[in-house]
């Protein structure tokens, strides 16, 4: 007979207690990032969504724009053409428009021809004429200067133009609008500035005035995509010179590296407002917009470099942010070395850093890569003794509102929706107290591997445009 089994208890090995606490790890580990995943689809839009001013649709409408605009500046987000203008002025002296005798628009004013807009030109770029000078008074040493570089988007520029209006301490800088393109809408636009000193420089050597000629198109250079050998055969200009990828050169895309270059050399070396000047040359382009703390906070940044970061020499207020989040960010500043594709926008840098880019011309003159901002990040690789390093605001105080460029084209390149989020961004920023911070703080940087020496995008391997660059830079006096 067969004895009854006793269950005996097996020893305690801690298999069952370890899975338990296994799978509670694991429910842990995934409630834990679903819970960040969703902070950050959350927080790192327009500030905490508790905000009642979230619940806010963005109106981009030209009447909404212009609602958040003080009505004293709706005078530059008016368009008015020079035939508008031209009307204007011949009612006010009792001129006829209609009818018998009547001047039209197009007997009256005529758009001027290349001759007449390259004398226009030179006779600005010889006169150098500093308006509102005797209402701002002289610029002084510890003024910022701002060089605006400006193409043909005039409806962005107005925006820019107003959102410096409104920016503290702006009648103390010195505004530079370097042109490319001579268009006498824009210039009226630049002249009627009354906020601050005003000069306009215009790039000598646009496409806009050699038209079949280089630094233009000549009709005898390569085509982009022809082979060297058959470029060669065909003897066309340029057939010794094609770029790394073994394309010929696109004076679309030359001329703003040309512009960029002219343009420094022209406001720290030539110009006799500018030329003896010690301070800060911050650096904007037409499609961008500025926060009223803008000049504040980069004053503020400038002062604090000797204890947060003395090897700085580049101040940049602006970072390519798809959301912006002022409650997080808006006092403070990260360090690290300057990179081209992230912080070429609203950055600063004074005579001293400027010397010693201008030593390494060579470099940034033959690089073949027709992106300044790329060519500049070589010259702090391969040229500098003391590599370009940046001081960068985390919350921005200017702002990208271009929907179309040089590298990007879309259906409607007029769009309000990116001015108006930005004007969104700023209204909340001001109502929360998030702008004028009273002081930095230092934040640790996201680790950021080792910058590679990168290969350049090409574009730029006719000899030509080395020359025309490298002549640009006048000899060290």
């Amino acid at each position: 007979m067969r004895g009854r089994r006793i269950p005996l208890a097996l020893p305690n090995t801690g298999t069952l207690h370890r899975k338990r606490n296994t799978y509670y790890l694991r429910g842990i580990i995934v409630i834990t990032i679903v819970i960040f995943l969703f902070l950050q689809l959350h927080a790192f839009n327009f500030p905490e969504s508790h905000d009642p001013l979230l619940t806010e649709p963005t109106n981009d409408s030209v009447d909404a724009i212009l609602s958040m605009v003080p009505s004293v500046l709706h005078k530059f987000l008016t368009p008015k053409s020079r035939n508008q203008t031209l009307a204007a002025n011949l009612q006010h002296n009792g001129t006829v428009l209609n009818g018998g005798g009547s001047v039209s628009f197009l007997d009256s004013y005529h758009p001027p021809n290349i001759s007449e807009i390259k004398r226009q030109i030179a006779k600005y770029n010889d006169m150098q004429i500093v308006l509102n000078e005797y209402t701002f008074g002289p610029l002084q040493n510890d003024s910022v200067i701002i060089v605006i570089q400006v193409h043909t988007r005039i409806i962005y520029l107005r925006h820019l133009i107003v959102s410096l209006a409104q920016a503290r301490d702006i009648s103390r800088v010195l505004l530079i609008f370097s042109h490319d393109y001579y268009d006498e809408d824009i210039n009226d636009l630049v002249q009627s500035i009354d906020f601050c000193k005003v000069i306009q420089i215009f790039y000598p050597y646009s496409i806009q005035t050699h038209l079949n000629e280089f630094p233009g198109v000549d009709p005898n250079d390569c085509p982009r995509d022809i082979k060297k050998d058959q470029a060669i055969i065909r003897k066309c200009n340029n057939a010794l010179y094609p770029d790394l990828y073994g394309h010929y050169r696109e004076a679309k895309f030359t001329q703003t590296k040309h512009h960029w270059w002219w343009k420094a050399n022209r406001v720290f070396d030539q110009l006799e407002v500018t030329r003896y000047h010690t301070g800060l040359v911050l650096f904007l382009e037409e499609d961008h917009y500025v926060a009223e703390d803008f000049l504040y906070l980069l004053e503020m940044m400038q002062r604090r470099t000797v204890d947060l970061c003395p090897q700085c020499n580049i101040l940049s207020l602006g970072t390519y942010l798809k959301t912006f989040n002022y409650y997080t960010y808006n006092s403070k500043v990260e360090v690290m070395p300057w990179i081209s594709s992230k912080h070429n926008m609203g950055f600063a840098f004074n005579r001293t850093t400027w010397s010693s880019i201008r030593k390494c011309g060579k470099h940034f003159c033959s690089y073949d890569d027709y992106n300044w901002d790329w060519s500049l990040q070589h010259v702090s690789q391969q040229c500098l003794q003391r590599k370009l390093h940046a001081m960068i605001v985390k919350g921005p105080r200017v702002f990208h509102i271009g929907e179309c460029g040089v590298h990007h084209k879309k259906k409607n390149c007029e769009s309000n929706q990116v001015i108006s989020k930005v004007q969104q961004v700023l209204r909340i920023a001001r109502k929360s107290g998030q702008i004028f911070p009273k002081s930095l703080t230092l934040t640790v940087a996201s680790l950021i591997k080792k910058t590679k020496l990168r290969k350049g995008n090409g574009g730029w391997g006719d000899r030509r445009d080395h020359e025309l660059c490298l002549n640009m830079t006048l000899p060290i006096r």
